[in-house]
């Protein structure tokens, strides 16, 4: 037997109104990505996207979807993506888009990028905190520490939040 080899796509839904994204469910997801593939690329892409198509992982909080797909389409599927303009979960309809922000191997490595993503993120929002006392500013800081990579990662990580407060004072 041949092992069927996949990609993962890790995608973030955005939406204009963020109490939306808890309408979306995984089918919906995955009934508009094949609608846009088939839309884009036909009968082709259609038949392509059938076999071996899911949504592995949908966190309606975040807005974070896993897609699962054959290595040898993974570059139609990509392509369908910014035709998608809405999704209908529930009897609503959700106007929004996916962004792609990594395709990987396997579900592990879509994860780390995943945990670096939302720890550049953080960084990003550390500085427009409201108040500016710095028991919010540890709050945010030990936040990110509790979501790091266990392992070698938290000592370069806890060495980087110390030189950023040393640049701040």
């Amino acid at each position: 037997m041949v092992r069927v080899k996949s990609r993962y796509l890790l995608c973030e839904v955005n939406v204009s109104d963020r109490s939306r994204l808890l309408l979306l469910d995984d089918r919906a997801v995955a009934t508009a990505v094949r609608a846009a593939v088939a839309r884009t690329h036909g009968d082709y892409g259609s038949a392509l996207c059938t076999i071996g198509f899911s949504v592995k992982y949908l966190n309606a909080h975040t807005g974070i979807v896993f897609l699962r797909f054959p290595k040898r389409s993974y570059k139609l599927l990509w392509s369908a993506l910014p035709f998608i303009t809405s999704v209908e979960s529930r009897g609503q309809k959700i106007p929004c888009s996916l962004n792609c922000l990594h395709v990987g191997g396997t579900i592990r490595t879509c994860q780390k990028f995943l945990i670096r993503y939302n720890t550049q993120q953080l960084h990003l929002m550390l500085p427009q905190c409201k108040n500016e006392g710095k028991e919010e500013k540890q709050q945010v800081r030990k936040a990110i520490l509790n979501c790091s990579l266990p392992g070698g990662n938290k000592e370069a990580f806890e060495d980087e939040l110390e030189i950023e407060e040393d640049e701040e004072e």
